[in-house]
């Protein structure tokens, strides 16, 4: 008894490779997000001004914003795509008791489609739905797994650390560093910066990683561009 608790309380904690790229995206989006505009206020700011607290403050409060920001936009996307998850699997359990017939036919032809034998698919159907017939039919008509469902807070989280670390960067650079070498530092910082979240991305979208890292660095440097000539007509 004790040990099929343990066995099931394991397989509930276990998050699928979805789950974690979910967070994981969250985290590169929350970061890059922070980088990007935390840095076009400390420009803005910094051109109209050479107060150090003034831009320390303004930078200091869209980094703060923009943490939350984010990680509110992901608990709210996050919640949404849960929620219609769960939707999901209601309907498939109700069309169980309704439509037995049909959803074994749904999961037959699943494998129907994948080059299986029509007698083999009926087997293979039937066993399946026979050991977990709702986990078998939400995995097979809707891709989900059952009980593992996109956890908003996760997302969350992993946003809001991820775009305070991020807008973390240039923040420092544009206020810790003398004032002679802070311009020069934070376009360092930023560019370093969105390197690697391009390459983060990359990586875990299986996309091209020198285009992102390209892509990213450009949308960086026009970010630069316009939020200091946007702070020099003031």
């Amino acid at each position: 008894m004790v040990a099929n608790q343990e066995l099931k309380k394991a397989k509930k904690q276990h998050q699928t490779m979805e789950e974690k790229l979910n967070t994981l995206r969250a985290g590169v989006l929350g970061s890059n997000d922070g980088i990007l505009t935390v840095v076009g206020v400390l420009f803005s700011v910094a051109a109209a001004t050479n107060n150090q607290f003034t831009i320390f403050i303004a930078g200091l409060s869209d980094l703060l914003a923009c943490a939350f920001s984010m990680a509110s936009g992901e608990y709210a996307s996050v919640s949404t795509q849960k929620d219609t998850e769960k939707a999901a699997v209601a309907k498939e359990k109700r069309l169980l008791g309704t439509d037995y017939a049909g959803q074994l036919k749904s999961v037959q032809q699943f494998y129907l489609d994948r080059g299986v034998t029509e007698e083999t698919a009926l087997a293979i159907a039937k066993d399946l739905m026979s050991k977990d017939a709702l986990g078998t039919v939400v995995n097979v008509k809707e891709d989900i797994q059952l009980g593992h469902y996109m956890n908003p807070w996760d997302a969350a989280f992993s946003s809001l650390i991820a775009a305070s670390l991020g807008g973390a960067f240039p923040l420092a650079a544009m206020t810790l560093f003398p004032a002679a070498t802070q311009w020069p530092a934070t376009i360092v910082a930023v560019l370093l910066s969105v390197t690697l979240t391009g390459f983060l991305s990359a990586k875990l979208g299986h996309g091209l990683v020198k285009t992102a890292i390209i892509r990213n660095v450009i949308v960086g440097i026009i970010t630069m561009f316009i939020h200091y000539y946007v702070g020099q007509f003031f």
